[in-house]
């Protein structure tokens, strides 16, 4: 397919990434993983010390002629806050920073342009902290992260913090989910 493509964010943690990133229309795929660290192989548990220097990630398959690198951005931006220097919400430290590990010259325009425009735009009170960094190395978390919060949303953490963000997000970008 020569109009696919891969993104790859960190934005909180990526249980919260993930439902939400794999319900657009144009996402082939999504993987959580980790990225933006010194640590070969690291594991969940070594992430969420905060000492490998990764960022919990998504990196999503997408379909550029169904979903654009740009359109991908929007959701990014509206959906976590990009102003809270390594944190969202209760999640506290490195891993849990706001990045975008862009892929090409093209992804790096873009993410700078929207980084700009949302900062200028006053959604937000404070100034945006999203790195926005090469891509070097993903490497995929354990397989039971995978499709996480649609196998665990009867638990606390799923229903109190996923559950909240991904309504939230259906209300904003229902028209860009995929039909399933």
């Amino acid at each position: 397919m020569s109009n696919l493509q891969k993104a790859t964010f960190g934005n909180g943690c990526f249980w919260c990434t993930e439902a939400i990133f794999q319900q657009l229309n144009g996402v082939i795929s999504t993987k959580s993983g980790y990225s933006g660290g010194h640590v070969t192989n690291p594991t969940y548990t070594a992430v969420c010390s905060g000492e490998t220097g990764h960022a919990e990630v998504l990196q999503i398959a997408f379909d550029s002629s169904v979903i654009s690198f740009s359109e991908l951005l929007e959701v990014f931006w509206k959906t976590h806050d990009p102003t809270t220097l390594n944190r969202q919400g209760n999640d506290v430290g490195t891993q849990y920073r706001s990045v975008i590990f862009y892929h090409s010259a093209e992804q790096k325009e873009e993410a700078e342009l929207g980084k700009n425009q949302v900062d200028k735009s006053g959604a937000w009170r404070d100034p945006i902290v999203t790195e926005i960094t090469h891509f070097e190395k993903f490497y995929p978390s354990e397989d039971y992260h995978d499709s996480y919060f649609e196998s665990h949303g009867h638990e606390p953490y799923c229903s109190l913090v996923v559950a909240p963000k991904v309504e939230k997000f259906k209300k904003e970008f229902g028209s860009k989910l995929s039909k399933q």
